[in-house]
């Protein structure tokens, strides 16, 4: 026998569509119904009709086969037969994370078609792949975050057995997968939660809506269902991290946070299973107590996004100081992420009109993430450039520096690694005509206020511009985009090889930057990384018995008598030799 189940605690009569075919549930405690079926509809496609309005699909459907707004299929993950039994994930600490987007990382869009490009990721230096969301949502491209059913892989990248297979062949291959989920909203199409039970409240907004009510009447089962699709990815397709989208936006004023109780859980189940279960959040906070241990006050997370570490990167690099970049620029923002996790450490932010943040010095900086893009400070900005559109040749290669020497977690957006030339664009496919051009007239809004064309702004509806985000794989093998692969390449070698660039204790990290001959010098034990972010000539001091590994550009660097001489932008990798 196979029991359906579903929480419905404000409906007077719940029935199971089967079809045409209806079957009264009965009403079990705490709001629940349920119904034993025979095995011969266990694997029958259904919907639950509440009070006798329209079958809708199962909130915790494990398949939604024919997208948002079709049945819902039961899925027996015994059923696959995994492979990865001796897998044990790195430790976070000594992870190269690689974000990519299912839909446009290959021109298949496939979950199978991600195997095709694993022989790269490996040869690159990636160790972990971070998936974007990949829950059900409206369509059959977008980027993931308006989903609107957590507990089922989309059904345009493979759904179930394709998500399976990504993972087991991943960890067969020595690849870490986590999984980009997202837990303080749901998407405005599709979304049936609200129709079952007090889902989301009033009494808290979010920039898109309603919160979810994680501390109200009814948030018991809130909380349980959010927790329990966290461990269903870990548990049941053998996932071994997630990211956490926006928990800056997750409101729960309960004396035990849910995101406390999910790392919690996911500890516990960290230790059934017998392997390394990652958490990583991305939080507009700047607060650390994310990531500081449980035993003194903090939630225990293991990852943070450090956007501080990006906007420093980026603003010297590229010259933009508008919007949150007004807050970053010189060199000095750069020293102060590398040193203290944070620029924004309890000071003043212009851009904010008041004081963020607050130090982090106590937490060890390989628990966060470092990174010179991601997803959204490319995919955010109206024409979706790359940084390879925005920084010189020279700064490309100044950024990568930085990112795989940085005290962080590195993370790597697809593409980044050859300098990709192609957008990463904002694209949806909602179905519903009014919602659609709703999208579309509000991104043109939102950008014409920069002095934006309307007409120049990429219409998010169009499948053109979901097509011109998907990667050219050929050109990773054109000149220069070869050239900057190959430094990535040679940079990550040099992290794998050395322990000083994995190495988590701050009395080994030195930081020292001129803001006038605008140079840094990072020192990690023996390690030396020595750049020059502007025109014209510089120098600066490093180590005397330090000896160049890594430079570019090649005959537009030169060490010598303990000092490192730039002709323009350039950047050193040095080792100091005993």
């Amino acid at each position: 026998m196979t029991r359906r189940r579903v929480w419905a605690p404000d409906a007077r009569a719940v029935e199971l569509a089967l079809g045409p075919e209806r079957y009264t549930m009965g009403r079990a405690p705490g709001g629940w119904f349920e119904l034993e079926l025979g095995d011969d509809r266990a694997t029958a496609d259904y919907r639950f009709s509440l009070d006798g309005g329209p079958p809708l699909p199962d909130p915790r459907s494990a398949f939604q086969p024919e997208g948002a707004h079709g049945p819902s299929r039961p899925v027996d993950y015994s059923t696959f037969t995994w492979h990865d039994g001796a897998w044990r994930a790195p430790p976070l600490a000594t992870s190269v994370l690689y974000e990519l987007h299912v839909g446009t990382f290959t021109d298949d869009g496939t979950f199978e078609a991600v195997l095709s490009k694993l022989d790269h990721l490996l040869d690159v230096g990636v160790t972990a792949i971070e998936l974007m969301p990949i829950a059900e949502f409206p369509g059959v491209r977008g980027w993931g975050y308006d989903g609107v059913f957590p507990y089922a892989p989309h059904h345009a990248y493979g759904g179930p057995s394709g998500l399976q297979r990504l993972v087991d062949c991943c960890h067969q291959r020595g690849i870490a997968v986590v999984i980009d989920v997202v837990y303080n909203h749901l998407g405005p199409s599709g979304n049936v939660l609200p129709a079952y039970g007090p889902y989301l409240t009033d009494r808290y907004r979010t920039p898109w809506g309603e919160a979810v009510n994680f501390d109200g009447p009814g948030s018991g089962e809130v909380r349980r269902y959010f927790i329990d699709n966290a461990l269903m990815w870990l548990r049941d397709y053998h996932a071994d991290g997630l990211r956490l989208d926006a928990v800056h936006a997750i409101i729960d004023t309960s004396a035990v946070h849910v995101l406390e109780q999910l790392a919690t859980e996911v500890e516990a189940l960290a230790a059934h299973v017998g392997r390394p279960l990652w958490l990583i959040a991305e939080s507009d906070l700047n607060d650390p107590g994310l990531v500081r241990r449980r035993d003194v006050g903090g939630y225990g997370f293991d990852g943070q996004w450090d956007d501080d570490f990006h906007h420093a990167v980026h603003a010297l690099l590229t010259g933009e100081r508008s919007g949150y970049y007004a807050d970053f620029g010189s060199i000095h923002h750069l020293a102060a992420a590398l040193r203290h996790r944070f620029v924004y450490r309890g000071g003043y932010s212009a851009f904010r009109g008041r004081a963020h943040g607050r130090h982090a010095d106590d937490v060890p900086a390989t628990r966060f993430v470092g990174y010179a893009q991601n997803h959204d400070q490319v995919g955010n900005r109206a024409r979706g450039e790359r940084s390879s559109a925005l920084m010189s040749r020279a700064g490309l290669h100044v950024a990568a520096a930085l990112v795989c020497c940085a005290p962080f977690v590195p993370m790597l957006f697809e593409g980044e690694e050859w300098g990709a030339t192609t957008p990463f664009l904002y694209f949806t496919d909602h179905t519903d005509p009014e919602l659609g051009r709703a999208v579309t007239e509000g991104r043109r809004r939102e950008f014409a206020a920069f002095g934006w064309p309307p007409d120049d702004i990429p219409d998010p509806q169009a499948e053109g511009t979901w097509l011109a985000s998907r990667l050219r794989w050929d050109e990773r093998h054109e000149a220069d985009h070869a050239e900057l692969l190959g430094w990535y390449r040679d940079l990550l070698r040099l992290r794998r090889e050395d322990a000083d660039l994995t190495d988590a204790r701050g009395d080994r990290l030195e930081v020292t930057a001129d803001a006038e001959a605008c140079t840094l010098v990072l020192r990690r034990g023996a390690v030396v990384l020595a750049l020059h972010a502007a025109a014209g000539s510089a120098r600066t001091d490093v180590p005397s018995r330090a000896q160049p590994v890594l430079v570019w550009p090649h005959g537009g660097v030169r060490v010598t008598d303990g000092c490192a001489i730039f002709d323009g932008e350039g950047v050193a990798v040095l080792r100091v030799v005993a």
